[in-house]
């Protein structure tokens, strides 16, 4: 496992992380997904990434009696606050109140004194900017926070949170966690650019297109049972890849992965990682064989004429809208 500079800060991440959105305690059974875990440490995985909503807080749980034990030291771990974690009007967003005591019960779900990256996981238009970067400030300063990040934030977003922390003198966000694939390259014309020159690393998600890019949907049947497709939470993300014209330029996409000895998951895995401001590909699993498969991605380079053969398979499907996110 390789492992790169997340941002311009002294933390490396290792090059494929996992993450449990939809699996753990939902999708997934507990044991099920201790296997998974076990399976990431022992691949050589350091950074490992949830979240405060994922299945209503259990994810965190989960993921916390896995990792119980492990010298804190060895891995890096992420979460991140925004969405809903209960029925009150501060039980939600990025004012002061929710950050902070959504923090110490991510804390406590999770078995650790303190996180290494902690994610606003949506922009919150709501809350003046300048109380979200304090709030996440002061939780650096109390060593709760070792770094701060954000998902899905537009270039627009990251640029006056930048501009902020500058001029306020609080922590810089160091990360973004946006959707990136094949499929999905929506970052690329603002996000990516505006990330660079700032020292900003991305952290994506579904690099394989939430399965999609694995070749396992097939044009004109219907979606295999117990796959994201058919799962109520993971459903509604991948209902836009799903049509005919997307599924049968992914069936041909596969001889190119074969031709290139990869299969079509770590072909979508290791494209990612071609991107030089992608610091780690998050993969998530439901069976511990999924990570021993994914994890082959990192370290491998994918030449240009390879890359050009992609492009060209894929053609009209690409989504490259930087105004829709995931």
């Amino acid at each position: 496992m390789e492992h790169r500079r997340l941002g311009r800060s002294g933390l490396s991440v290792s090059e494929i992380s996992y993450g449990n959105w939809i699996t753990h305690g939902d999708q997934v059974e507990r044991e099920q997904a201790l296997a998974c875990v076990q399976a990431a440490l022992d691949e050589g995985i350091t950074t490992f990434d949830t979240a405060d909503v994922y299945a209503g807080t259990r994810a965190e749980a989960v993921l916390g009696e896995a990792l119980d034990g492990v010298r804190r030291e060895s891995y890096e771990l992420f979460t991140k606050v925004f969405w809903p974690t209960g029925p009150g009007p501060n039980d939600r967003g990025l004012g002061r109140k929710h950050i902070i005591e959504s923090c110490h019960a991510s804390l406590r779900r999770l078995r650790t004194d303190h996180v290494d990256l902690y994610q606003a996981h949506r922009y919150d238009p709501t809350v003046p900017l300048e109380e979200t970067l304090r709030a996440f400030d002061d939780l650096v300063r109390a060593g709760k926070v070792l770094y701060v990040g954000v998902s899905e934030w537009s270039a627009a977003q990251i640029s006056d949170a930048v501009r902020i922390a500058g001029e306020l003198g609080f922590d810089r966000i160091i990360s973004n966690q946006p959707q990136y694939s094949m499929l999905w390259r929506t970052i690329e014309a603002e996000v990516v650019p505006t990330s660079q020159a700032a020292g900003i690393s991305q952290i994506v998600w579904s690099p394989v297109a939430q399965g999609v890019l694995t070749g396992k949907y097939r044009p004109g049947q219907p979606p295999p049972a117990d796959t994201r497709a058919t799962s109520v939470n993971g459903g509604r993300f991948i209902q836009r890849l799903l049509g005919d014209d997307v599924l049968t330029r992914v069936q041909d996409l596969l001889p190119v992965a074969a031709d290139a000895g990869l299969s079509p998951a770590q072909l979508a895995v290791a494209w990612v990682l071609q991107n030089d401001n992608v610091a780690s590909a998050i993969i998530g699993a439901s069976r511990p064989e999924q990570v021993h498969e994914n994890v082959r991605a990192s370290g491998v380079k994918l030449g240009p004429d390879l890359l050009a053969r992609i492009d060209a398979v894929l053609g009209g499907v690409i989504i490259t809208d930087p105004k829709i996110v995931g």
